[in-house]
């Protein structure tokens, strides 16, 4: 029954869900670390968020370096903290030329659907599959979506956040124009 049962090191790259999941006294930290995913408490979102949600985004989404964050749990379970995390909060300061008020075709405020505990990548991709050449799509969300973010620009979409103030941040999605 007793397994070598060696605990993972925390990395960047590591899903919310496992780290919880190896180390379920880190709950707590994390969550004052990024009150944002204390949402994870509902079972629902646990079961998806976490399970897709990297420490790198957490980050994101807490808005806190990457390095201060992985450190704080390394140290909290003993081990040693990295030099080489590497941060990419600075590249998303400027507000990139393309967001524009007039090109926005939809927006979809998923405040309400995330308290309730739904998901609403799948939504929100179908919705960016339908956009034309130029066209941005408006999401509102409580945290910065990082998933969701990652997962569009693997299917061609570039997307930028700004927290308009209040937990409310604005995301804005378009086809990468390379295409």
């Amino acid at each position: 029954m007793d397994q070598a049962t060696a605990k993972p090191t925390i990395t960047p790259e590591m899903k919310v869900a496992a780290l919880l999941d190896a180390y379920p006294d880190l709950e707590a930290l994390l969550y004052k670390i990024a009150p944002a995913f204390a949402k994870l408490r509902n079972p629902l979102l646990r079961k998806t968020v976490a399970k897709v949600t990297t420490l790198r985004q957490a980050a994101r989404v807490a808005d806190v370096e990457l390095a201060t964050m992985i450190n704080q749990l390394r140290r909290a379970v003993g081990q040693s903290p990295g030099d080489d995390l590497s941060t990419d909060k600075d590249s998303e300061s400027t507000t990139p030329a393309w967001i524009d008020q007039s090109r926005v075709v939809q927006t979809f405020d998923a405040r309400s659907a995330i308290e309730q505990g739904e998901q609403p990548m799948g939504r929100v991709m179908a919705e960016l599959k339908k956009l034309n050449d130029g066209e941005v799509y408006e999401l509102i969300t409580p945290f910065v979506p990082a998933p969701l973010i990652d997962m569009a620009a693997k299917q061609g979409y570039e997307a930028w956040s700004a927290d308009s103030g209040d937990g409310v941040i604005r995301t804005y999605f378009r086809q990468r124009s390379e295409r």
